[in-house]
């Protein structure tokens, strides 16, 4: 079997969804830099059953750092305008949880002049 491994950021927050019998499943995308940083980062969609997709749900935030073993699927389509595109899938999935993004701190007024 063949694996794969990464790391990156979660590109948005996992949506729970249920398959006709009635099995939890959710995709979580990740954004991977690339060993040549000119090439922009790498996209990624791990998908994740039952409970560990609850779990990702519940636990995984936009902008947080994941690392990642699996296998890897490639699956082909066509965009809306006919060209070919693929996309890269991770199944049976380790994951591990990386630090979530710091909040951004509300901006603060100014002082109002003293009179």
């Amino acid at each position: 079997m063949i694996t794969i491994s990464g790391s990156g950021n979660i590109t948005r927050a996992p949506e729970l969804r249920h398959t006709g019998t009635d099995k939890a499943v959710t995709t979580v995308s990740i954004a991977c830099q690339q060993r040549n940083r000119d090439d922009g980062p790498l996209y990624v969609d791990l998908i994740l059953w039952e409970a560990q997709a609850e779990a990702a749900v519940k636990h995984l935030v936009k902008g947080q750092s994941v690392s990642f073993t699996g296998r890897p699927v490639v699956s082909a389509y066509k965009r809306g305008n006919g060209e070919a595109g693929a996309t890269l899938e991770v199944k049976d999935v380790d994951l591990e949880y990386g630090a979530k993004p710091r909040e951004r701190q509300p901006e603060q007024e100014p002082a109002a002049a003293a009179a």
